[in-house]
């Protein structure tokens, strides 16, 4: 067949065969008796579970960080008593707040409620329950504004980088105006001159130092924003350079790399080992008759099915043209037999294209890792069982049973 009528031919096949690709994302494999391992979906849904189950631990951690925080101005205020200069029910109100307050934030991360809120890390809600039980010691006693500021700063530092300039700023308003009327109720109840001259002053520094502190707040949140973005490329790229560009699979360099991983594991554990070589048969003379559009097509359905019918822990990957390694660590070669047979079958009844007027099988070759085996030796042995599958009459899993030396 001339390349004019192989390009004729694909044109003609490849709606068909992108339909079959297409089919396979909704329904992985088509196939008679035979079962899906793993759905898709409930394998994402597992993945963001785990994901989100992180992401509240790590929530939780940060408001032990604050319980420390909190229980550090907790101890000044106790030195401010040892010195005689606050009395004993201030500190016992700030600790019964300050429970109060860490008691009902972790109800709310380990019941899972901070979820249904837009902000689910609650860091203004926490930021404003912080500002405002220091306001509140320093209307009970005023000889703690000296601390006021510090802790403040230091309640801002904890949150700048996790919080918007907006809502910093209207923060930093609040807390402005919530002291300011401090400072008068204080001015109304002693009508102490010095008093309110001191205040004043710390109130003239506050209100200078928060909108620098905001500023400075917005520089700290772009440069975090930029390097997470670059954190991201960097990863993006280790990805790719990881993935087998047209198929998705990994690629030879990683999964030969795996290969060497997974085998010194299996050597300092003890724990079974098998490997898989599968190899896509008469796949030349699919390329030959159909041309390499259709070929490309029939290797990425091929990928599509073998990746969602192996489990989270096992590796897949193209080593080569049409050949494919399947890593199963932890595995026996019964239970990994299993597995490549389920995958021959759903190859074996896959709903292919018409067009392709003989399907398409796949030989796969099989054995478990000897302990002290080298990864050259385990490979070669997986191989020559595939090429017997082969010769074999193909469309079967051949096993190589491990011999102990």
């Amino acid at each position: 067949m001339d390349r004019g009528e192989q390009q004729a031919v694909a044109a003609s096949v490849m709606p068909d065969i992108m339909q079959s690709v297409h089919s396979a994302e909704l329904d992985p494999v088509r196939q008679s008796g035979a079962d899906v391992h793993v759905p898709h979906e409930r394998r994402r849904a597992d993945d963001s579970g785990a994901v989100q189950k992180k992401q509240q631990a790590a929530r939780i951690a940060r408001l032990s960080l604050t319980g420390m925080f909190a229980a550090l101005y907790l101890a000044v205020l106790g030195i401010f008593y040892l010195q005689h200069q606050i009395e004993l029910r201030v500190i016992q109100f700030a600790g019964v707040l300050i429970c109060t307050s860490y008691l009902i934030f972790y109800l709310l991360f380990i019941s899972g409620l901070n979820l249904k809120s837009s902000a689910r890390n609650l860091r203004t809600p926490m930021t404003v329950a912080a500002v405002g039980i220091m306001l509140f010691v320093v209307y009970l006693a005023p000889v703690t504004q000296m601390v006021f500021i510090p802790f403040l700063l230091l309640t801002m530092a904890f949150v700048m980088h996790r919080m918007s300039s907006k809502t910093m700023l209207n923060l930093s308003l609040a807390t402005l105006l919530a002291y300011g009327l401090v400072i008068y109720a204080h001015y109304r109840q002693r009508a102490d001159t010095d008093l309110l001259l001191l205040e004043a002053m710390q109130f003239v520094a506050l209100m200078f130092a928060l909108p620098g502190f905001v500023m400075l707040a917005d520089r700290v949140q772009r440069l975090h924003s930029a390097l997470y973005k670059a954190n991201r490329k960097i990863r993006d790229i280790e990805e790719d350079a990881q993935r087998d560009v047209l198929l998705g699979c990994y690629n030879r360099r990683y999964i030969v790399a795996a290969l060497e991983q997974q085998k010194r594991l299996a050597d300092e554990t003890g724990e079974p080992l098998c490997l898989a070589v599968i190899d896509l048969d008469h796949f030349k003379r699919i390329n030959d008759e159909a041309g390499h559009l259709i070929g490309d097509a029939v290797l990425q359905a091929f990928s599509r099915i073998a990746q969602r019918n192996v489990r989270q822990e096992d590796v897949f990957g193209r080593y080569g043209g049409e050949e494919f390694l399947l890593i199963l660590p932890q595995t026996s070669l019964q239970a990994a037999s299993y597995i490549a047979e389920r995958i021959r079958l759903q190859v074996e009844h896959y709903d292919w294209s018409p067009s392709l007027q003989n399907g398409v099988t796949v030989s796969i070759g099989l054995t478990q890792h000897i302990q002290g085996e080298s990864v050259l030796d385990l490979f070669s042995r997986t191989d020559s069982a595939m090429y017997m599958a082969k010769q074999s009459g193909r469309n079967r899993v051949v096993k190589d049973e491990p011999s102990e030396p």
